[in-house]
């Protein structure tokens, strides 16, 4: 499974650090719900292109033209906090797991489409899993298949959150959905990331939670928590990338809804905190990818509130790494978002990766097409 956004560079290699692109915002949605939870891409109608899709109510955006379709509404515990596409069934085409109810019940589901789109959508119950937050499609089991792998905010039934991978069964709409828990010590979870940490093919899950950022893996005797890094105390997102040297580093928003956006590059043995951005309200959204032609990943996060000063938001922004290992902060939207989240990937097939992101107090849905200079 592919984990980073893949691109295909066509402009010039330059090394380090590039100009950044301009972004052209387009209004994919001037009010799509009350809140726009979550944002993501997947290709649902099969013509190569990716569409966007969105929850409360579930919402697919046709490419090229964003016409609005609707998947389901109004047939879950409210709210749809989270959202996964994946070929479920194995009928070749993406389907949907959805988190709802996520402030009580917790329910999770997932979505199959009709003999055609312009069939009913139907909605299948996995199983319940209290304060359900995020989830994410990985092989973190190492099966050759991805599981569905969930993360709640609050604990319920342990001394923490239940990180756990539910396994797709030969038949998803009436079999149980093992479920393998990797983690039941963590606290106040807000999301959490998968990604090859260590380049030994095998996939770890990144962790925000109120103690730091962690990592969760397999090992020969079960599955092993390591605390990278405290944090503020503690972090609300994370996401990782590639430098130009080819090492890993991981970024943050810190603590959860923070005022921090923090960079971990490595130090020896240990992680090296960086805060490279200070002064946010309501941080609630990262991605990490690369938005150029150099060799280093870019950092696009949002936030959802209004602060002081020229640059006051709430919007998306983008920070570039220069050679000399400073970020760059670039505005791409300074107060038409409320950024609630935000995802990157290529929009409309011409090999740069774009930006999706979805509003809080703004309702809507907006999309910049990387264009460069």
């Amino acid at each position: 499974m592919k984990l980073m956004v893949a691109v295909v560079l066509t402009t010039p290699f330059c090394g380090y650090a590039c100009d950044l692109p301009k972004f052209e915002p387009i209004t994919i949605d001037a009010n799509a719900d009350r809140v726009v939870y979550a944002v993501s891409t997947a290709d649902v109608n099969n013509d190569r292109r990716l569409d966007v899709v969105t929850n409360r109510a579930v919402y697919w955006y046709e490419a090229p033209t964003w016409k609005k379709h609707t998947v389901i509404a109004d047939q879950t515990e409210p709210d749809n906090v989270c959202i996964a596409a994946h070929d479920i069934d194995g009928d070749g085409k993406v389907d949907f797991a959805l988190g709802a109810g996520w402030t009580k019940k917790g329910t999770i589901q997932w979505l199959s489409r009709g003999a055609s789109l312009k069939d009913p959508w139907r909605v299948h119950q996995i199983g319940v899993e209290p304060w359900l937050h995020r989830m994410r499609f990985a092989d973190v089991l190492g099966n050759g298949k991805p599981q569905l792998v969930i993360s709640p905010l609050n604990k319920s039934q342990s001394d923490g959150v239940r990180l756990t991978a539910l396994t797709i069964p030969a038949d998803p709409t009436t079999d149980r959905w093992p479920a393998t828990v990797l983690n039941s010590s963590l606290n106040r979870m807000h999301n959490h990331w998968h990604v090859d940490f260590d380049g030994d093919k095998n996939v770890d899950t990144l962790t925000a939670s109120a103690e730091g950022i962690s990592l969760v893996r397999q090992s020969d005797d079960g599955w092993k928590t390591k605390l990278l890094h405290r944090g503020k105390p503690g972090a609300g997102e994370v996401k990782s990338g590639r430098l130009a040297d080819k090492q890993t580093f991981f970024a943050t928003v810190e603590p959860m809804h923070g005022d921090q956006i923090v960079v971990y590059e490595r130090s020896g043995k240990s992680w090296r905190r960086n805060v490279v951005v200070e002064n946010l309200r309501r941080g609630h959204a990262i991605w990490v990818a690369n938005l150029d032609s150099d060799t280093d990943d870019e950092i696009v996060f949002g936030h959802s509130d209004r602060i002081s000063g020229d640059i006051a938001g709430p919007g998306v922004f983008v920070l570039d790494r220069n050679s000399d290992g400073k970020w760059v902060r670039h505005s791409i939207d300074n107060g038409g978002v409320a950024t609630e989240d935000v995802t990157v990937a290529d929009l409309n097939g011409d090999g740069r990766n774009d930006i999706v992101a979805g509003g809080r107090a703004t309702h809507n849905v907006r999309l910049y097409i990387n264009k460069p200079k």
